[in-house]
């Protein structure tokens, strides 16, 4: 299974983007997905998933009300919409895959993992 995540750039404050985590080589209504960033010197840190299902979503508190998660699974992609976008939300953004019917907060239940995409904030 492979996971491409894309999407990100350079924005200011107050922006908008949509990050996208295309998944191949499985059969993607299997799995749930979920974002994952890492700061510079920080650790890697929950930011939403989505169960496999699409029923069932979480959001990190810092997120909450700004992100907005989906998928779309005629084209095997979930989606990251990250709006009033923060400094703070500066980040190496990864996606990831888990075999299962929940959505997870916790990076260590991941199979698989996409290179990440870079967004980085202006204030």
């Amino acid at each position: 299974v492979q996971l491409q995540a894309s999407g990100g750039g350079l924005v200011q404050a107050g922006d908008s983007l949509r990050l996208s985590c295309a998944v191949s080589g499985g059969t993607f209504s299997s799995y749930s997905v979920g974002w994952f960033r890492q700061a510079p010197g920080k650790e890697r840190e929950f930011v939403s998933a989505i169960s496999r299902s699409g029923g069932s979503t979480d959001f990190a508190d810092s997120v909450k009300g700004r992100f907005t998660i989906s998928r779309d699974n005629a084209k095997n992609t979930v989606y990251l919409q990250m709006n009033s976008l923060k400094a703070e939300d500066t980040a190496v953004y990864y996606c990831g895959a888990l075999s299962g019917w929940l959505c997870s907060d916790h990076d260590y239940e991941y199979d698989y993992w996409g290179q990440g995409t870079l967004v980085t904030v202006s204030s």
